[in-house]
C-alpha cells in the first residue's frame, strides 16, 4: 500500500523541519521546498497527494500558485498557512480554491486533523471567485487573535455560498462589519447591501419597512412604497437586532424564508424575494424563545451559520493593533496623529471594554482630538477611561432621576441615531407618537383592570377614539387582570 504524499512548500526550514517528523509520524510520506518554482515542478510532474504551502515566498506568492495547480489538477488538495493572518488572507484562500486556511503559529494536532480531512474528501473542483481588486485597502475586520482567526475562516467559507446567518454579539462587538464582509467578499457583492435595525422601527410599520406597501393600504399611504426586500433585490438584507422583532413581523418573515417570495401591505401580487439574510443580535434568543418571545422554527430557519462574535476583553491581544489603526483612521479626517506610550497600551489591555470595539475608538478619537501631545501617556489613558466609566454611570443612574420630557428625548435621540444605519428618515413624527401611545395606553388599561370606560376617562380620549387606538396598536385587553 503507498502512503499518501504531502508536498511542503515553506521558506522557513524550522517549519519544513517540524511538519516532515509531524507528518512522517503520522504515516505520511513528505518532500519539502523552499520555493514556489519547485513546488510547482512537483505538481506538474503529478506528484503528491496533497500541498501545503506558505503564502509568502521568495519567488511568488503562495496564493497566486493556487489557480494555477487547479487548472492542471483540480482534484488536488491544497492546505494553505500564512504569517500574515488577516481577513483578506483567509478569503482569498478560500476563494482561490484551498481546502483549508491555517494561520501561523498553528496547532500541530489541528493541522494533522486538517490533512486528514483533505486526503479523506471526495474530489470536487474548486470554482475560483474573484476578490474585488481594492479588496486590500478597505479590510473591514482588524485583528490577528485566535478568536478573529476563527471569525476569518467562517467568513472565507461563506463567500462562496448564499446561505443565512446569524450573528451574535454584545453591543460594539462589530456585527454590522461582519455582515458587510460576507456581502462585500461574497457572490452577492454587486447587488445593493440594504441594513434596517429592528429595534428603531415601531412595531406596527415593521411589515411596512420590511416589505413595503401599495397606496392607501393605510392612512397617510398615499403613495406606492419599496420595502427593504425589494431594494435588496440583488443583494444582502441585515436585519441588525433581530431579537427585537414583533411577533406578528417573525411570523410573517418565517413565510418569506419559507416560500421564497412575500406581497407588500394592501398587495395581491407575489414579489420574489431574491436577497441573502444576514440577521444580528445582542440577545439570547434560546431565551426569548423560551419565553415566547421569539419563534423557535424562524430561529432555525435563521441561524443556518452562527456566528459569535467575542468580546474586546476576550481578545485583548487584538488592542494595540486595533487602537494603532482608529488612530490612522482619524488622522485621515485631518486630526493630528498621535502614537501610544508603552504604558497606555497597557493600560488599555487591562480595561473591561463594556463598549467593546466602538467604545475602543471613540477613545481614540478623543484622544487625538483633545491632546497636544504627539505620545499619549498610560496617565492620560487611565484619566479617560476613569471619567468615561463615572459618566457611564452617571448615564445609567439618570432614568430614575429625569422627567418624562428628558426620558423621551433621550430616546428620540436613540432613535434618530438609527439613520446612521442606513434607515431612512421620514413619518417621524407618526413613528415616535405610536411608541409613545401603545406603552401609555397599555398601561392605563392595566391600572383599571381592562375597564376601557375608566381608562377612557383617565386618559381623556372618546370611548369609541380609545376603542379604534386599541384596534390599530393591536393591544391585547383583558378584564379583571390587573
Amino acid at each position: 500500500m503507498t502512503l499518501p504524499t504531502v508536498l511542503v512548500a515553506d521558506d522557513d526550514r524550522s517549519i519544513r523541519t517540524v511538519l516532515t517528523q509531524a507528518l512522517g509520524r503520522s504515516g505520511y510520506q513528505v518532500r519539502t521546498t523552499g520555493n514556489a518554482a519547485t513546488l510547482w515542478r512537483w505538481v506538474e510532474d503529478g506528484e503528491g497527494d496533497l500541498v501545503i504551502t506558505d503564502v509568502v515566498m521568495p519567488d511568488e506568492n503562495g496564493l497566486d500558485l493556487i489557480p494555477r495547480i487547479k487548472r492542471i489538477r483540480p482534484e488536488l488538495r491544497i492546505v494553505v498557512m500564512s504569517a500574515q493572518s488577516t481577513l483578506m488572507t483567509a478569503v482569498k484562500a478560500a476563494q482561490r480554491g484551498a481546502f483549508e486556511y491555517l494561520p501561523k503559529p498553528f496547532d500541530l494536532k489541528e493541522l494533522l486533523s486538517v490533512v486528514g480531512r483533505a486526503l479523506a474528501a471526495p474530489a470536487a473542483p474548486a470554482a475560483e471567485a474573484a476578490v474585488p481588486p481594492d479588496a486590500d485597502e478597505r479590510l473591514p475586520l482588524i485583528g490577528r487573535s485566535a478568536a478573529m482567526q476563527d471569525i476569518y475562516r467562517i467568513i472565507a467559507r461563506l463567500t462562496t455560498a448564499d446561505l443565512t446567518v446569524m450573528v451574535n454579539g454584545e453591543s460594539g462587538t462589530g456585527k454590522e462589519l461582519v455582515a458587510r464582509a460576507l456581502h462585500d467578499y461574497g457572490r452577492r457583492r454587486g447587488g445593493p447591501f440594504i441594513a434596517i435595525n429592528m429595534a428603531a422601527i415601531p412595531r406596527e410599520l415593521i411589515e411596512s419597512e420590511l416589505f413595503g406597501h401599495e397606496r392607501g393600504a393605510f392612512t397617510g399611504a398615499t403613495n406606492r412604497n419599496q420595502g427593504r426586500f425589494e431594494q435588496a433585490a440583488g443583494g444582502t438584507l441585515f436585519l441588525d437586532e433581530i431579537g427585537d422583532m414583533p411577533p406578528e413581523a417573525q411570523t410573517r418573515l418565517l413565510r418569506v424564508l419559507q416560500e421564497g417570495e412575500f406581497t407588500t401591505v394592501g398587495g395581491r401580487q407575489p414579489i420574489k424575494a431574491n436577497v441573502r439574510i444576514i440577521a444580528a443580535t445582542h440577545r439570547d434568543l434560546r431565551q426569548l424563545i423560551r419565553t415566547g418571545s421569539f419563534r423557535e422554527d424562524l430561529f432555525y430557519r435563521l441561524n443556518v451559520v452562527p456566528i459569535r462574535l467575542p468580546p474586546l476583553r476576550e481578545r485583548v491581544e487584538d488592542i494595540p493593533i486595533l487602537a494603532r489603526h482608529f488612530l490612522e483612521k482619524v488622522q485621515q479626517t485631518g486630526l493630528p496623529g498621535k502614537l501610544l506610550a508603552e504604558e497606555a497600551v497597557q493600560r488599555l489591555q487591562s480595561h473591561r471594554w463594556p463598549g467593546n470595539v466602538r467604545e475602543l475608538e471613540n477613545l481614540m478619537r478623543r484622544l487625538a482630538a483633545l491632546y497636544p501631545q504627539e505620545v499619549i501617556s498610560g496617565e492620560v489613558v487611565a484619566g479617560e477611561l476613569a471619567e468615561n466609566a463615572s459618566h457611564e454611570h452617571h448615564e445609567a443612574g439618570a432614568p430614575e432621576q429625569e422627567g418624562l420630557a428628558q426620558a423621551v428625548e433621550r430616546h428620540i435621540r436613540q432613535f434618530l441615531s438609527a439613520s446612521r444605519d442606513g434607515m431612512p428618515m421620514r413619518d417621524i413624527y407618526d413613528r415616535v407618537i405610536a411608541e409613545v401611545e401603545r406603552p401609555l395606553i397599555q398601561m392605563t388599561l392595566a391600572s383599571t383592570k381592562g375597564n376601557q370606560i375608566k381608562a377612557a376617562a383617565m386618559l381623556g380620549l372618546n370611548r369609541n377614539t380609545l376603542r379604534k387606538k386599541i384596534r390599530d396598536l393591536e393591544i391585547p385587553v383583558v378584564r379583571g387582570v390587573g
